[in-house]
């Protein structure tokens, strides 16, 4: 049995029990006890953001007993497994990284669910997340999607459930997510769905473009587990269809791309929402001044963890090709570079507007390719139709606004082709980050016109770190000299068939 897996020999739930145990079903801040988990952690010290704590119902949010095996860990064995795994942490009393799920002491139920999806071993955020997680302490996690963060929040969300009183008639959630895109959200409720069906957590999830009712009645009926995009929830808060009061577990996903899309008055309106003793897990791929600032005023003490390099860089499991076309060549040069590699496999291709999107995916499909497209002012539903039919190859071809940069996860996605070349080099590693995951292998072309240069120089350190070939052209771009005469760009023209081979370089 889990050193906290209460439900052993009880045919209910851990929930349950703790109802009767002297906490008490209630999950209003009246009453006058003073919460008990809160200043114990700050040393004595009032945090930046200031605690007035008297009211609120006490609750645990330090579960974590080092495994015997973990503790046997020197710290030269300790510094030695960070270094392989490129594990960088920051923070007052770090606990030791895990190596394996048994270390972590998760409830035997949460352990069946990890078994039964085939994880061998914890991913390096795992590893040394999980045990800050489940510290109780304020978390910021930098790493790259697709390196297994959801997990690294989502186990411990569910033992920091299991260990709340029940909710009460009219209780808001107990864990909040709050993710910037619906494709995200979606992902990550079918996650929660997956792992917190054996402790009968019941979940939601909440963002727009879809009717309110059915989301309105899961609230309304109560859930543990709300994950939210940040407009829809406030509109669900204004309506008094749910509060935050019983949250006691924040994470935000992504938060570099939620700044990214406008979203940081929501996010504050709905963090001032949330009592201030709470457990905060912040999640970005990228470390900008923006996400930093933002941090120091949602987070207290929090630990620190960075997978990988602080620079920003391309998986290295990725091909990375960048040629210079001008934007009058793009569409031929497309039709050329799919002639060359369509294969059947699912091929995502990124544009900088809806319009254009619109425009291009028309096109292709009257030339005769199988595309169809995703992006903002599609409804929910036709959203959901694209990306299942892409998703299940009968539409191999998905053309794509950033909507899709950031959590969509399609398996398989062999190729990700950059028509336009993003606002950043930030998008610009998440959007070919759509392919090479899991540990496969991938490709990523690039269009890049004259009016990119000024992202040249910064293109190719990401591709010289990842040990991708650097074209002249693109070279002399990143020198400051000027971009090469319309025509020169490495592809081969159009109409020389099939069989003139793939020229990229």
């Amino acid at each position: 049995m889990s050193r906290y897996d209460g439900r052993s020999g009880d045919p209910t739930s851990y929930r349950d029990r703790r109802s009767d145990s002297g906490f008490g079903g209630t999950s209003t801040f009246g009453g006058s006890v003073r919460s008990s988990s809160s200043r114990r952690d700050y040393d004595g010290a009032e945090p930046p953001r200031k605690l007035d704590l008297d009211g609120l119902t006490p609750f645990e949010k330090n579960f974590y007993i080092e495994s015997p095996s973990v503790a046997a860990m020197s710290d030269v064995e300790v510094e030695e497994y960070r270094r392989r795994r490129e594990i960088t942490v920051e923070g007052r009393d770090v606990p030791k990284p895990v190596s394996s799920f048994r270390d972590v002491g998760f409830p035997d139920y949460v352990l069946q669910e990890v078994t039964k999806a085939g994880f061998v071993e914890p991913t390096a955020i795992q590893a040394q997340g999980w045990p800050m997680a489940l510290k109780g302490r304020d978390l910021i996690g930098i790493a790259e999607t697709g390196s297994g963060k959801t997990l690294a929040y989502l186990l411990p969300a569910i033992v920091h459930v299991n260990a709340q009183p029940i909710l009460a008639p009219g209780d808001g959630p107990i864990v909040l997510v709050l993710a910037p895109t619906r494709e995200l959200a979606v992902q990550i409720q079918q996650e929660v769905a997956k792992f917190g069906a054996s402790s009968r957590i019941k979940n939601t999830c909440i963002y727009g473009g879809v009717p309110k009712g059915p989301q309105v009645r899961d609230l309304q009926k109560g859930v543990e587990i709300v994950i939210a995009t940040p407009g829809r929830l406030i509109d669900m808060l204004e309506s008094n269809h749910t509060n935050l009061r019983r949250v006691t577990y924040l994470v935000l996903d992504e938060a570099d791309r939620m700044l990214d899309m406008g979203f940081e008055p929501q996010m504050r309106k709905i963090v001032s929402q949330i009592r201030p003793d709470r457990q905060t897990l912040y999640w970005s791929a990228t470390w900008p001044k923006e996400v930093e600032q933002l941090a120091r005023q949602f987070l207290y003490n929090p630990y620190k963890v960075l997978i990988g390099s602080p620079d920003l860089k391309a998986n290295h499991a990725i091909h990375q090709h960048v040629n210079i076309v001008s934007e009058s060549q793009k569409y031929n040069k497309l039709v050329n570079l799919l002639e060359d590699i369509m294969d059947g496999s699912r091929i995502l291709i990124f544009m900088d507007t809806k319009k254009g999107c619109d425009q291009v995916t028309r096109q292709l499909r009257m030339d005769g390719w199988p595309a169809l497209s995703i992006h903002g002012d599609k409804s929910q539903a036709e959203r959901d139709w694209v990306l299942s039919e892409f998703k299940a190859g009968k539409s191999p071809i998905m053309t794509a606004t950033d909507v899709a940069a950031r959590g969509l996860d399609v398996k398989d996605v062999k190729y990700v082709i950059n028509y336009d070349f993003p606002g950043s080099l930030e998008d610009y590693v998440h959007r070919i980050g759509r392919t090479g995951r899991a540990g496969a292998k991938g490709t990523a072309y690039t269009f890049f016109t004259a009016a990119n240069a000024r992202f040249a120089k910064e293109l190719i350190a990401i591709l010289e770190e990842a040990g991708q070939k650097v074209s002249p052209e693109l070279a002399a771009m990143g020198r400051g000299a000027p971009p090469p005469p319309s025509g020169h760009g490495g592809f081969r023209d159009r109409g020389k068939g099939y069989g003139g081979g793939r020229t990229w370089s």
